[in-house]
């Protein structure tokens, strides 16, 4: 079995770089990975602005407080100021241009209005409540780099910017089958030892999350001939083919064999828990990635190594989970073999709970959890010790 840094590092390697582009509006690019930087055309802030309500003033005609000044200029955010003549201040709002000749802003807290004039009570310092020209970005710079994963705050400095539109990695077109004779639709009438796939719809749901154009394939039946039937009509169109089941040694899972017939099969389980069997290769040219049937297993070991694939085709920089170090609170024997991956959940004491039952099977498991501790193999966990925990907001939502 590979461990499952070294399974990841060898599939990233084989990553394939999705060709193709699309422009799209700022506003519709969220959860899409850049294929071009953005520069900045405008420095950001456009001027030297007030952080604060107040009254711009030169600090030369300030050398003791109480001190009062003529109020000449009154400036508004969106307005163009004038030219503020020595001796006196103007009235000044937050995000308004600062008056040229002014060299701070007196919060209206520290100052006193009188009429046309304004008793300033406390001495300000050169630069006080001042944001400069170009401090959050200056003109020229990249304010995005290609290959950012585009979230809410990207498209606020784009906009910042004035980047109306931006070029992204097309979708990735991935091909999405599941194997099982006992595999049923829900809306079917329940049958004798028959299940309802779930892991079409888990899967479906982490791809579409993920920003990928999903092809399902629906249900393939236990027969070798059929999962090449399959196989070759998912290659015929995807940059990526996902399945689930069939991957184990049984007699009745073809995967590995169908896979084995038409392509290549680079490496097959993995040294984690749950999760153990996988097998990922390609048909032709196109990427494979076929994971267990057990409901638990198909899920982490996509959220731990397809999400990382998938974000490495679409060009991603950042491709791998960020996990924080947080108190568990339960006592766990290790496994002597396999890195396990435990579904946990977050107390109020701030600590790790972790799932009553750790069997594969349950997906109830994987909803009440809000996350996975990354528990290296041969490790034993103590209450109190500190642990890996990577959030599901990093494991299952937008890039």
């Amino acid at each position: 079995m590979l461990s499952l840094d070294a399974a990841l590092a060898q599939m990233l390697a084989a990553a394939p770089t999705v060709s193709g582009v699309e422009v799209l509006d700022t506003a519709c690019a969220g959860g899409r990975v850049l294929a071009l930087p953005v520069p900045a055309r405008v420095d950001v802030p456009p001027d030297d602005n007030a952080q604060m309500d107040g009254y711009a003033v030169r600090c030369a005609d300030l050398t003791q407080v109480p001190a009062t000044l003529p109020v000449r200029l009154r400036v508004a955010a969106g307005q163009v100021p004038g030219i503020l003549a020595a001796g006196a201040a103007a009235r000044i709002f937050t995000g308004a241009a600062i008056p040229a000749g002014c060299d701070a802003v007196v919060m209206q807290e520290a100052a006193r209005a009188q009429g046309d004039s304004v008793q300033i009570l406390e001495l300000p310092r050169p630069g006080q409540w001042i944001r400069r020209r170009g401090s959050d970005l200056s003109c020229g710079a990249v304010a995005l780099d290609a290959g950012q994963a585009l979230r809410a705050q990207h498209l606020g400095i784009a906009a910042s910017v004035g980047a109306a539109q931006l070029t992204v990695v097309r979708r990735p077109r991935v091909a999405l089958f599941c194997t099982g004779d006992e595999l049923m639709t829900p809306g079917d009438a329940p049958l004798p030892g028959r299940i309802y796939n779930s892991n079409r719809y888990v899967l479906a749901g982490l791809l579409r999350a993920l920003g990928c154009d999903v092809q399902d394939l629906g249900i393939v039946r236990d027969n070798l001939g059929a999962t090449q039937q399959t196989l070759q009509r998912a290659a015929a169109d995807a940059d990526v083919i996902v399945s689930s089941g069939g991957v184990s040694v049984g007699e009745e899972d073809h995967v590995k064999a169908a896979l084995a017939s038409m392509g290549e099969l680079d490496l097959w389980q993995i040294a984690m828990k749950p999760g153990k069997p996988l097998a990922f290769g390609r048909v032709g040219s196109v990427p494979f990635i076929g994971l267990p049937g057990n409901p638990v297993s198909s899920f982490v070991t996509f959220v731990m190594l397809v999400r990382p694939f998938l974000l490495r085709t679409m060009g991603a920089v950042q491709v791998q989970p960020r996990s924080a170090l947080v108190r568990a609170d339960f006592d766990r024997a290790p496994d002597p073999v396999r890195r396990e991956l435990l579904r946990v959940r977050i107390n109020e004491a701030g600590g790790l709970d972790v799932a009553a039952s750790q069997n594969s099977a349950l997906l109830s498991s994987v909803a009440w959890s809000d996350g996975l501790a990354n528990i290296p193999a041969g490790t034993a966990i103590s209450k109190g010790q500190m642990v890996h925990y990577l959030p599901l907001s990093e494991l299952a939502g937008p890039p």
